[in-house]
């Protein structure tokens, strides 16, 4: 049964309202996932501690669904509408677990699929990023210390929900993930704008990653180092280079395309 919360003292409303804090949600490994498209997305096997609702949601919503899964507490409209980080909120949100995925599982050579990135700071390329990566089948995501936080709550909406979807790895150390992809034979490219060849050459068919930098200055010396080789997207216009989120989208979707050959 659904729990009515009435103040914004509530230690229910408190604690919600602390998790649009980056130290609030590391401090308890759970983070919000806010709008109904959003919530549904959930996978039944992802643990979810709570959910919240507007008084609105609930009188046009079949609440069961809810409360068999999780504690449900209900808010009146307006004091809702102040957990949230959305400007025109749906009147749900989930209050989950964060990912849980073990780096071992997801070494198992063959044609292993993979994204690093580089100190990416925006919230929507990221999530832009995470997003693609998912619908390309990526195997996995690792992002260097530096990069936004994959649990801010832009970054989240831009996934649209492939959070839940796509194994992703914070504050990793580059040198050691790229270790473990030359022990399992995986190619590692960069996208870099002095490159070496385009990616139609490329043998992505088998085990691939890329990695991409930040926004503004690209990749630094050192990581493009440890990569095999160099590759760039043909611009044949006046732009000096891409968004981030293009570039990841058109390096992921040339996997995608050799591998349906």
């Amino acid at each position: 049964m659904a729990k009515k919360i009435e103040s914004h003292q509530n230690k229910v409303f408190k604690r919600i309202k602390s998790l649009n804090q980056k130290k609030n949600r590391d401090r308890e490994d759970i983070f919000v996932a806010e709008g109904l498209r959003f919530v549904s997305e959930i996978p039944q096997g992802w643990e979810v501690e709570l959910f919240a609702v507007s008084d609105a949601f609930a009188q046009e919503n079949d609440m069961e669904i809810y409360e068999e899964r999780a504690k449900t507490f209900i808010f009146p409209n307006e004091l809702f509408s102040l957990l949230g980080d959305t400007e025109n909120p749906q009147g749900i949100l989930a209050v989950c677990k964060k990912q849980n995925t073990a780096q071992e599982t997801l070494w198992r050579g063959g044609a292993s699929f993979f994204l690093l990135a580089e100190e990416l700071n925006d919230p929507g390329n990221l999530g832009t990023i995470i997003r693609t990566a998912d619908a390309c089948g990526v195997d996995g995501i690792f992002l260097s210390k530096g990069c936004v936080d994959v649990y801010n709550p832009k970054v989240l909406r831009a996934t649209m929900g492939s959070v839940f979807h796509v194994p992703v790895f914070q504050d990793v150390s580059l040198k050691e993930v790229i270790l473990k992809m030359k022990e399992n034979n995986i190619s590692l490219y960069a996208a870099h704008l002095k490159g070496e060849c385009y990616p139609y050459h490329l043998p992505l068919e088998k085990g691939c990653a890329f990695m991409i930098g930040n926004e503004a200055r690209g990749l630094s010396n050192e990581a493009a180092e440890l990569c095999d080789q160099w590759v760039k997207i043909p611009m044949p216009g006046m732009a000096e280079s891409l968004n981030a989120s293009i570039a990841a989208g058109v390096l992921l979707y040339e996997v995608v395309r050799q591998r349906l050959n």
